[in-house]
């Protein structure tokens, strides 16, 4: 695995390449900034992952009640928007054939372009509300309002089952918390599932908000390849050929750290190590 490089150490979600390390969304423009104030540097720290090569933002309408898929859409002008990847999500209580046309209609005049990978956001309580949204996302992808479907915290039946009702199209992405702390994918057998049917994982919270950045065990491994604890929590994850890590897009210093965990992978014997040190 030596011999990677920022600008090839790329994953895949359907036909298209992006960044091993995205940018996080959750809390831009919301509860972290309910007034609004730092929208300005919320927007000035997107522009400068992207400026850093980091192609992918992660966003949903549920952030900051929307808000935060306006700052995005602020931060992408001046962009190709066809070298940006962004993602967002559909909330459970908008789960329906024509509400969920509806909000994505919403999401997409918010951000001011179409969506690349639209996302059911959690299951929710209804199947067939599941099922119609789906069906109404396929729909959207023959309009051009979005290019990919996927699913958010689907365990693994429930992503089969979501397979299957698919008509068209296929689910290309599952969006899932995991971490060095929390590795669930691993021990349900979703992560080996998805490898197999080429489906991208995408990690959320891969940091467990800053905790394993501050652990010192991963600190003693960075520092045989001249990285920090969170550089070498995140490569952990993107070790996995098809496992993209989307910590949140916090600060310009945080963005160039994350971007750090790309262009190398840690070894087998270290990466089993790793597992140790929580």
């Amino acid at each position: 695995m030596k011999g990677i490089s920022v600008f090839n150490d790329l994953k895949r979600i359907g036909h298209d390449k992006v960044t091993a390390i995205g940018m996080g969304t959750w809390g831009i423009g919301g509860y972290e900034n309910p007034d609004h104030s730092r929208d300005g540097e919320s927007i000035e720290v997107l522009r400068y992952g992207l400026e850093l090569g980091i192609n992918l933002i992660d966003t949903a309408e549920f952030y900051g009640a929307g808000h935060s898929e306006e700052i995005v859409g602020e931060a992408i002008k001046g962009f190709e928007r066809e070298e940006i990847f962004i993602i967002s999500k559909v909330w459970p209580t908008h789960f329906g054939y024509d509400e969920a046309k509806r909000v994505a209609r919403a999401s997409a005049k918010r951000l001011g372009t179409y969506i690349d990978l639209y996302l059911l956001h959690w299951p929710g309580e209804s199947w067939r509300k599941i099922e119609e949204t789906l069906h109404a996302l396929e729909d959207l992808v023959d309009e051009g309002l979005i290019r990919y479907i996927g699913v958010s915290n689907f365990d693994l039946e429930l992503l089969k089952r979501s397979q299957e009702a698919m008509r068209k199209y296929e689910v290309v992405a599952n969006e899932v918390k995991y971490s060095l702390k929390d590795r669930w994918p691993e021990t349900s057998g979703l992560l080996d599932y998805m490898k197999r049917e080429g489906i991208a994982l995408i990690a959320y919270t891969p940091l467990e908000k800053g905790t394993l950045a501050r652990n010192e065990c991963l600190a003693g491994i960075g520092k045989k390849y001249g990285k920090t604890a969170a550089q070498v929590a995140l490569n952990y994850l993107i070790w996995e050929e098809n496992v993209i890590a989307i910590p949140k897009a916090g600060s310009k210093v945080h963005l160039e750290e994350n971007f750090g965990a790309v262009g190398w992978r840690l070894s087998k014997d270290d990466r089993e190590k790793a597992r140790g040190c929580v």
